[in-house]
């Protein structure tokens, strides 16, 4: 079972700035995208930034571009995702996710991947305070 592990989240005053971290347990599982997405309670679940692993391609939510950079190493399997300029709006758990059959259906548009091929992080809480 392929695990994600999401890490860097934590607590921050308005106008600061968090680098989160996700890392690919299996180094034999190749994705072709990957994405970080965010709830906040109460709202359901939005994307926030996605990528093609193989070219390289980012896509944006509008609330955060300018402000956000997800990039990747694929050495280590991982990607992040540098969040600068935060908002108390921001505040949310975020979700690292992985996919390599259904990425054409969610990544240039940032909606939820296709439950049966995508894997899910556990998530990791940032929270800005103003």
């Amino acid at each position: 079972q392929v695990q994600l592990e999401e890490s860097g989240g934590g607590s921050v005053n308005s106008g600061g700035s968090l680098r989160l971290a996700c890392v690919i347990s299996d180094d034999t599982y190749s994705s072709n995208c990957m994405g970080w997405f965010r709830q906040a309670p109460g709202k359901e679940r939005e994307g926030v930034a996605s990528i093609y692993t193989g070219g390289g391609n980012t896509y944006y939510a509008d609330s955060v571009k300018g402000r956000f950079t997800m990039s990747q190493d694929h050495a280590k399997n991982t990607a992040y995702l540098q969040m600068n300029n935060l908002k108390p709006e921001d505040t949310a758990r975020y979700y690292c996710v992985a996919d390599r059959a259904s990425c054409m259906t969610w990544v240039p548009y940032l909606t939820l991947p296709d439950m049966d091929t995508a894997y899910w992080g556990q998530g990791t809480q940032v929270t800005v305070s103003s």
